[in-house]
């Protein structure tokens, strides 16, 4: 059987793919193979210019052909690199081999050849080429994704700023808010989300086989490799990987900088599993219709339904790249002494994190783009619930010293359907002044909202 969107055993691959096309190229293994030749290239060439007789600066042309080997890396190169992996059952080494062979025919460089992952691991390339992959997606996938996604939710909250909505805690009725404030709370946590993700420094070492420079030193005793090994590594690119240091590691970089970063993500997917489910539940009460797509179909039987699709499949994929991003977060920065490779099967699966909740991102997008406000659901709901100004008249009450307010409004609207004229009754009966009273006469639950739409608005 041909491996193909219908054969693929991960949906992220088969019914997804297209959706995931922007993260492809960057979680693959190709993804991964190329910043691995990104990394041996970058530091053969670093090499070059440290100062050794044993290896003299490259010409202009040299270091331009290498750094073309990296532009422009191809699917083409991946296979040859992994066609030398039956071989040599190393796919560190079969991507120094694919460097080397790439050598012949430049004298210099053929010349300088064992200085191909001179004195490195096999772990100084992949936790920086897993660095690159990490920092490309979070720049150019996960927080792109994650700020069209806060950007509707604003637009949303803008919108409906003023619309007033009523609240309900614990699934009963409660002070009122506006739709738009509820969008708004969203907002502000995202935003902190968002931050939280942002700041995570991405860090990388070049240390050697137990992170000590041990072979480096022995070569050149007397040469910084610790200095050079920082430059290498914080010098933006193309001369540098442009990552932040790590001076401290056993064989692998400790991976709590993963570990941060994965957490991250995952409680910015909690909040927007909140939010799906919210969502959810406001088109269940009718409170949001949602646009139709001509030839779509909601249910095989019952041909009025429009299913809240995209909030329930964000949801789900959500809820799956939780389980890994956690799982991940969890195992990477255990290591048996210094190290083991439990980590490097698990580190195959970044890419599947960042996919389901890529893909929950979209979904999310795709369903608040079809929401549609249905007004007067809202209001006829606000509208059948005066009990929720018990709230503001027993405070009142409380201001000007009438004595047992709260138990007299619990008396007049708990457990009851409670009308305007109820609370009119009330209010008329009250010993405050007149200017108060009217005020209160006055209230509606629509009118009841506070701050919230000005706070809708801010955010």
């Amino acid at each position: 059987m041909n491996l193909s969107a219908l054969t693929a055993i991960s949906p992220l691959d088969g019914r997804y793919e297209r959706k995931l096309a922007a993260l492809r190229p960057i979680a693959s293994e190709y993804g991964y193979m190329h910043r691995r030749v990104q990394v041996e290239i970058t530091w053969f060439i670093a090499l070059s210019q440290a100062g050794f007789a044993e290896f003299p600066p490259l010409e202009d042309a040299d270091r331009a052909y290498l750094r073309a080997l990296v532009e422009n890396f191809s699917e083409a190169d991946a296979q040859a690199i992994k066609d030398i992996e039956k071989t040599t059952n190393h796919d560190v080494k079969a991507v120094e081999y694919w460097i080397k062979d790439k050598l012949k025919g430049h004298p210099a460089l053929e010349r300088a050849a064992e200085f191909v992952h001179f004195a490195c691991t096999s772990e100084d390339i992949n936790n920086t080429s897993h660095a690159l992959q990490l920092q490309a997606a979070r720049e150019a996938v996960v927080l792109p994704a994650l700020t069209q996604v806060i950007e509707r939710l604003r637009a949303l909250a803008h919108a409906h700023a003023d619309v007033p909505m009523l609240s309900r805690t614990h699934g009963q009725t409660a002070s009122p808010t506006t739709v738009g404030k509820e969008f708004a709370n969203v907002v502000a946590r995202l935003q902190r989300a968002l931050r939280a993700i942002e700041t995570v420094q991405i860090l990388a070492k070049m240390n050697g086989a137990v992170g000590n420079f041990n072979a480096h030193l022995a070569a050149w005793p007397q040469f910084d490799w610790e200095a050079f090994s920082r430059k290498v590594i914080e010098t933006p690119a193309p001369e540098g990987l442009g990552l932040t240091f790590q001076p401290y590691s056993i064989q692998i970089e400790p991976h709590d900088y993963m570990a941060e970063l994965f957490d991250a993500v995952a409680r910015a997917n909690t909040i927007l599993i909140d939010l799906s489910r919210d969502v959810w539940g406001y088109i269940s009460l009718g409170y949001f219709k949602q646009k139709l797509k001509e030839g779509e179909i909601g249910s095989s039987t019952m041909p009025h339904k429009v299913n809240p699709i995209d909030f329930e499949n964000a949801e789900g994929n959500l809820g799956l790249a939780n389980a890994l991003l956690r799982h991940l977060a969890e195992k990477l920065p255990v290591s048996r002494w210094q190290r083991d490779l439990t980590d490097s099967t698990v580190l195959r699966n970044l890419g599947v994190a960042l996919g389901y909740s890529v893909l929950a991102y979209n979904a999310l997008l795709v369903g608040l783009n079809k929401l549609e406000l249905n007004a007067e659901v809202v209001a006829a709901d606000l509208d059948n619930a005066w009990e929720v100004l018990a709230e503001p008249i027993q405070t009142v009450m409380r201001r000007f010293g009438v004595a047992g307010a709260y138990e007299a409004l619990k008396e007049v609207t708990r457990g009851k359907q409670v009308t305007a004229a109820d609370l009119h009754g009330l209010i008329e009966r009250l010993d405050i002044p007149a200017d108060v009273k009217q005020q209160l006469l006055a209230l509606t639950p629509a009118s009841y909202i506070g701050k919230a739409n000005e706070l809708a608005r801010r955010i």
